[in-house]
């Protein structure tokens, strides 16, 4: 099995699987051996990742100049390469240990992300083979469509892309509306940066998502889907299409599915890449063919949505646990995570950690438990200083609060939100300040412009932020920027709107220390603001050696050989040549 994952595929694991074809050939063991691409295994730090059945070996950072020795030794002589395998699962006494025994994964419990890296995404009939459409089948030969909006109701999922809305609930509010046609929606469009957790799902498990937009189509009445999917995801969008036509060819879309009078087909609908289409009627605009931007609540989608028509919207997570609840029932989901947040919550795990890539955990899990444990801590020996969760709608925890179990309410207490599940890992060398300025340079970028709040309020916050960073600012500045969130927040069109104000508040109330530094100090205690900073040549550690000084493009540095040198702070230009050539480690910057 070859992870053909984006990040693996982007670090060459499709030239990786075709060297291992033409190697297996070559050894004529091509009757005993295949090649299979599957979705993301999760561990992308390790990429390209590759696991050979039966044994489950795990080989991590796979070269192609590795592939005919582990064909030669492993495949052909069964003795696998231990030195190319993750040393987590590798014993002492060179035995194979289980994935599920390593750090990475021995606390999670995958739900949504049980098929990505173990079938192959291309074959529908390996989705059926670990019990693809027996949900569907379920309920369209067993259940009512009341029965089924119950059962999610009972299983307390709620909607796995931002605000947590109860999914039954929104379901019931559809099928309650009478029309003579309604629409199920997916949004695939996940513009978070930093968030990769509906297109792994996409392109390591397709079918999941079609089977449950069928089975939220029944309950509802609705007898065509849409899943709306940004272009930039080619991967994800050439397995879906080939898992809506094997669907078809299956009888599992279409016409009277499984011999029933229920009909369902799905499209695919491209985005062209803005964040602003992720919120619900602004995707339905952009379906219908118009600029997507967002229109004015109530009336909600599910009385008047896509086309005008009732219609439901979920994201690719929310689906990927709707056919598990159908066979294990509402109780079974009930009984993970908390008592408002049930079930699990994947996150997209990345920035200052060692284990980056893909996390699927019960909520209530604690923010430690994902850093450290999962996560392996902080790569370098720095310290954990903060968090951001949501996205530029979320927020920044600070390492005080670490042990918060996350679930959409904790989350919300202390100023972030769960968002689609980018987990963004800062440590000291992070400035809270500019990582404010950063999602709030987002905002601006992906606003649509149509109400002024939005348009022109994040700009000026934005203008604000960029002030402190350059030590022009006052603390009456402060002041004014805070109650400029407060405006937009209360005063924006739609989401991204009122919550693009989130990042400037929360690092505000944790970090005002930082902020009062920048303006105050006229200093970046972090040393990232460029127009804050000053290198400086430590005097016992200089040795004289003049290669910082001929380094500097503007003959800012000044010294004789052997004898320390200096910075002359009026005419450096900040850019750091002197101090990536310094040997000695004798510059540093404050």
């Amino acid at each position: 099995m070859v992870c053909g994952g984006k990040c693996c595929t982007s670090a060459n694991s499709d030239q990786i699987a075709q060297a291992f074809e033409a190697e297996i050939r070559a050894t004529v063991l091509q009757e005993e051996v295949r090649v299979i691409r599957t979705g993301c295994f999760g561990l992308c730090a390790l990429g390209p990742i590759m696991v050979i059945y039966p044994e489950c070996s795990f080989y991590s950072m796979v070269k192609e100049e590795n592939v005919k020795e582990i064909v030669d030794e492993h495949l052909l002589k069964g003795r696998p390469v231990t030195r190319l395998l993750y040393d987590e699962t590798v014993a002492e006494d060179n035995t194979i240990k289980s994935l599920d025994e390593t750090a990475f994964y021995k606390k999670q419990l995958r739900i949504a992300l049980r098929n990505c890296g173990v079938i192959n995404p291309e074959n529908i009939d390996e989705y059926i083979a670990f019990d693809g459409y027996a949900a569907l089948g379920k309920v369209l030969t067993e259940m009512t469509p009341e029965q089924v909006i119950q059962t999610v109701l009972d299983s307390g999922l709620r909607g796995r892309g931002g605000a947590g809305f109860p999914t039954g609930l929104k379901w019931k509010f559809a099928a309650g509306n009478q029309a003579d046609q309604k629409y199920v929606c997916c949004n695939a469009d996940e513009g978070d940066p930093g968030a990769f957790m509906d297109r792994s799902i996409l392109e390591g498990d397709p079918h999941v998502v079609i089977e449950a937009m069928a089975i939220a189509a029944y309950a509802i009445g609705a007898s065509q889907g849409y899943v709306y999917i940004r272009a930039e995801y080619p991967i994800a969008v050439q397995r879906l299409s080939i898992a809506i036509n094997q669907a078809r060819e299956y009888g599992l879309l279409g016409k009277n599915i499984f011999g029933t009078d229920f009909c369902f087909d799905v499209d695919i609908k491209l985005g062209a890449g803005a964040f602003v289409c992720g919120e619900e009627t602004a995707l339905m605009t952009s379906i219908e063919g118009k600029r997507g931007a967002p229109r004015p609540r109530p009336p909600f989608p599910a009385v008047k949505g896509l086309f005008a028509k009732p219609t439901i919207l979920n994201n690719v997570e929310t689906y990927a646990n709707v056919p598990q609840i159908i066979l294990k029932g509402a109780d079974w989901f009930a009984s993970m995570g908390t008592e408002k947040s049930k079930g699990t919550k994947v996150f997209a795990l990345g920035g200052k950690i060692h284990n980056t890539g893909l996390v699927e955990v019960p909520m209530g899990t604690t923010l430690r438990e994902i850093i450290e444990e999962i996560g392996g801590g902080i790569p370098n020996g720095k310290k954990f200083k903060a968090a951001q969760t949501g996205g530029p709608s979320g927020g920044c925890i600070p390492a005080s609060l670490i042990d918060t179990e996350i679930d959409y309410d904790n989350l919300l207490a202390i100023g972030s939100m769960m968002g689609s599940g980018g987990l963004i890992v800062m440590d000291e060398d992070n400035c809270m300040v500019d990582i404010a300025k950063f999602f709030l340079e987002f905002a601006v970028d992906e606003s649509c412009g149509k109400c002024t709040p939005c348009r022109i309020g994040t700009k000026r916050l934005y203008e604000m932020l960029d002030k402190i960073t350059r030590g022009n600012a006052t603390l009456e500045d402060l002041d004014k920027m805070e109650e400029l969130c407060y405006y937009i927040k209360e005063n924006a069109l739609c989401g991204l709107g009122q919550t693009a104000p989130n990042p400037v508040l929360s690092t505000l109330r944790y970090f005002r220390d930082e902020y009062i530094a920048h303006v105050v100090d006229k200093r970046c205690p972090a040393g990232v603001c460029k127009h804050l900073l000053q290198y400086r040549i430590e005097k016992e550690k200089c040795k004289g050696c003049t290669l910082c000084a001929r380094q500097c493009p503007v003959g800012a540095i000044s010294g004789s050989v052997k004898n320390p040198h200096v910075i002359d702070q009026t005419k450096c230009i900040k850019c750091g040549a002197c101090m990536e050539k310094c040997k000695f480690g004798a510059i540093v910057k404050k």
